[in-house]
């Protein structure tokens, strides 16, 4: 990314695109333990969990950025289009559990931090997943953008917003492809293991942790070499979309991978992150939508992938 797009990308965006599920009562965090990729038992009040929930085949059906804002109160970070249908299939499971699942993105404002604007919140840098709170405000550390530092700022909606310059949503967007982790939307509900996604080198998986819907597919495919899909991060000149699938220009007859997510690159075209077969990832005959369609060229990920656990 040039001096000129660092510079920009920095300040306050809201995010009206995510919503959040809370999760209250003694059993919340049991409950969540046994129902998602992550260890949340042994959730801290000072850190966040990357998670995914699965089918029974372990296929991602939402993906969460999730924090205790007490030790019987969970607050869990998603894509909104899929919040309801996700909301009513946790649901499904909490049966004599003492916790209550409900919809509440109308009572927290959201937003996203780039840049100087987090110093503003919180001076020490930690790492990614760590939380730090501020009253009734809560900070949750990212991945960086190109060496940008990112936070999500998260407080009833009655809080003033956080002080800082005003960043587009857009850019925002394009920074949450450019730290290349995906979060899971409608278009790709029931495509991937976590581990297309990238999911078990960047916090989203814990191997250690009890059962969980899909966990036995998703130790498999960690375990056995059965693995045969990453993703990438990619540019092309012309749109593309979450859905879209990719073909390898050498093979016209079925696709090579599936855009996960995307968003217009401030210096033109469109970057995305690709979950793509490893074996097409070595070549240079990428193609949007069809084998002869718009080129796309890999980008260099922004962190190593975990081989071995």
């Amino acid at each position: 990314m040039s001096d000129s797009f660092h510079g920009s990308l920095q300040g306050v965006a809201p995010l009206a695109h995510l919503g959040i599920i809370r999760a209250e009562g003694e059993d919340a965090a049991k409950f969540l333990h046994g129902q998602l990729t992550q260890d949340f038992s042994l959730l801290g009040l000072s850190e966040a969990r990357l998670a995914a929930f699965c089918s029974a085949k372990g296929r991602m059906q939402a993906s969460f950025i999730g924090f205790k804002r007490s030790h019987s109160e969970i607050l869990l970070v998603c894509s909104r289009d899929l919040l309801a249908p996700t909301l009513k299939r946790l649901s499904m499971f909490v049966l004599r559990a003492k916790v209550k699942l409900s919809d509440a993105s109308a009572d927290f404002a959201l937003y996203g931090l780039a840049g100087d604007a987090i110093k503003d919140v919180a001076p020490v840098a930690p790492s990614a997943w760590s939380k730090t709170d501020s009253g009734t405000t809560t900070l949750v550390r990212l991945y960086p953008a190109d060496g940008v530092p990112r936070a999500l700022w998260v407080a009833p909606a009655a809080e003033a917003p956080p002080a800082g310059n005003v960043l587009s949503p857009d850019l925002w967007l394009w920074s949450e492809v450019r730290s290349g982790i995906a979060t899971v939307t409608t278009p790709i509900i029931d495509a991937f293991v976590p581990q297309m996604l990238n999911y078990e080198s960047v916090g989203g998986v814990n191997f250690k942790k009890g059962c969980y819907p899909g966990q036995e597919i998703v130790a498999r495919s960690q375990f056995r070499g059965t693995l045969k899909r990453r993703a990438y991060l990619a540019h092309c000149a012309e749109p593309l979309q979450a859905g879209d699938e990719v073909f390898d220009s050498a093979d016209a007859s079925q696709p090579c991978g599936t855009v996960a997510q995307a968003a217009a690159a401030p210096g033109g075209g469109f970057d995305a992150l690709i979950s793509l077969q490893i074996s097409a990832a070595t070549g240079s005959g990428l193609r949007l939508g069809q084998a002869d369609g718009p080129a796309l060229e890999l980008l260099p990920l922004p962190y190593p992938l975990l081989e071995d656990i």
